[in-house]
């Protein structure tokens, strides 16, 4: 199955992409598996066709077949038409093919990144990945993630990259407030006790602010 970039057109013209995933293949195994577990049990019943007992059975099996079969083609789908983005501006979630959800964070609202993956999750490459925001939307979870800790890796660069840029405006520009500086000093230390930053880092850009 072909995976479908983000619309080009849902992104803002000065934003460009850092990260463009669907979800794990994870997502579609329990209808791949109540797939094939019916498809072995129609077979198996044709198998031992005699009787109206096993008529009756395999009548039953077909249609547990074809039930399982659209909740396969309808998780493919479901599949196809999600993502998971992260761009120079904000993290997207969409999600849907008819009736459709998503949700957006601006990066500089993202306040904490974090990942959790049970063992088995570990092994397969899948697990949650966990983001609180400033925001009213407080804390959001998305399930079903390739490699949480590659993406959490992503996203703190992301906001790396971004926060750098603002504190190199921050030096330059002469016109901004007090509280703005604040806000920014805030922001960097709270890169720097996450680990994003170096301490060296730190005090480089916090020169850049106070200069």
């Amino acid at each position: 199955m072909n995976a479908m970039p983000f619309p080009r057109r849902l992104l803002n013209d000065y934003e460009t992409i850092t990260l463009d995933l669907h979800p794990h293949w994870w997502f579609l195994a329990p209808a791949g598996a109540a797939t094939g577990l019916s498809a072995v049990l129609t077979l198996t019943a044709l198998a031992q066709f005699d009787g109206w007992f096993e008529t009756l059975t395999i009548y039953l099996m077909i249609g547990a077949l074809v039930v399982s079969a659209s909740w396969l083609v309808v998780k493919m789908l479901q599949w196809r038409t999600t993502y998971f983005v992260v761009t120079s501006h904000r993290v997207i979630y969409r999600q849907g093919v008819l009736a459709r959800h998503g949700v957006e964070m601006p990066l500089e609202r993202v306040s904490n990144v974090n990942f959790k993956q049970t063992i088995f999750e570990r092994l397969i490459g899948a697990g949650d990945l966990i983001i609180e925001s400033s925001g009213s939307e407080g804390q959001e979870k998305f399930s079903d993630i390739q490699n949480p800790e590659e993406v959490q890796n992503i996203v703190h660069a992301a906001l790396q990259s971004r926060d750098s840029g603002i504190g190199n405006g921050a030096g330059t520009q002469g016109n901004n407030t007090t509280s703005d500086i604040v806000t920014q000093l805030e922001k960097l230390e709270g890169l720097l006790q996450r680990g994003i930053l170096s301490p060296e880092e730190f005090a480089q850009q916090k020169n850049r602010l106070l200069d």
